[in-house]
């Protein structure tokens, strides 16, 4: 049998000689139990274990921790390009050239490395799509701060009964009049990074802008937001244009009139809830007024 066999081998391996220890005795073994004259003189090779042969967990854990999260916040940012192109096409048609949302949503889609197949599945997906309806709930979060919540759903009653729950386990409630808060203007986004804030306002006047915004993106990233009129997108933008600034996105948004200053706690359960409200699947996006207390 095989044990036998390796407890054989093992008595016949001579351990380090110990000063001062007794000699010790081989023990006789049988005749079944001896190895071939191979197995006893070929010499036994070490086993050395290189640091770089062992990190092989290390990749999967940057593969697990950096590029799933980045992954899956990939496809919901896609996922909801998706509901607002069904938005756009419903409200103006699926040609962009007489649809300027739609026009200006596609450009977005497209800046955030939106794939063209994506793309082009989406505008179609949307002109079959079977008939839902937009709506718009209002909010007040934690710390007192206003919210928007654009929804598309084919069933009005669960989406909400949805928004009422999430709003209600994270410090929320619906609220009648948060709308109030906001202003629908046209937005203009640029990179921080090409311009600075002071020629930025300068640009501004320019180009017939009314005011102008230091934010960050979904990546953290700086960005300028020149805010105009809705009937003056087009003319702020193509003025930006002409001024040499790389426009990153245009569209219409929700600015905030007045801004809720929140502090570290209140921040904490308000980006909370805002990031439920956003998993939530009939939810297109959602405005804020909240202000960081500094």
């Amino acid at each position: 049998m095989l044990r036998p066999t390796l407890l054989g081998a093992l008595r016949t391996l001579r351990p380090p000689t110990l000063v001062g220890a007794a000699p010790v005795q081989p023990v006789p073994l049988s005749a079944s139990c001896r190895l071939s004259q191979v197995w006893r003189t070929s010499p036994v090779r070490s086993l050395q274990l290189c640091s770089g042969l062992c990190a092989g967990h290390n990749k999967w854990s940057k593969v697990k921790n950096i590029k799933g999260p980045k992954d899956e916040a990939r496809g919901k940012m896609f996922m909801k390009f998706g509901m607002l192109i069904r938005i756009a096409v419903k409200e103006g048609g699926s040609n962009p050239d007489l649809n300027i949302n739609l026009a200006h949503l596609l450009e977005q889609c497209r800046s955030k490395n939106m794939p063209r197949a994506s793309i082009d599945a989406a505008v179609k997906s949307a002109e079959k799509a079977k008939p839902a309806a937009q709506h718009m709930f209002e909010a007040r979060g934690p710390g007192g701060c206003m919210l928007l919540i654009e929804v598309l759903t084919d069933n009005n009653s669960r989406t909400h009964q949805e928004i009422r729950r999430l709003l209600n386990k994270n410090g929320g409630m619906l609220s009648d009049g948060a709308r109030h808060s906001f202003n629908r203007r046209g937005v203009v986004v640029v990179p921080a990074q090409s311009v600075s804030v002071e020629t930025a306002l300068e640009m501004a006047i320019e180009a017939g802008a009314e005011d102008v915004q230091e934010t960050e993106d979904e990546e953290e990233k700086l960005q300028l937001k020149f805010i105009c009129a809705m009937s003056d997108l087009n003319k702020v933008r193509g003025s930006l244009e002409g001024l040499g600034l790389q426009i990153t996105s245009a569209g219409l948004e929700f600015v905030p009139r007045n801004h809720s200053s929140l502090d570290q706690e209140q921040m904490e359960a308000a980006s909370t809830l805002i990031e439920v409200l956003t998993d939530c699947p009939d939810v297109v996006r959602v405005w804020d007024n909240i202000q960081a207390d500094s």
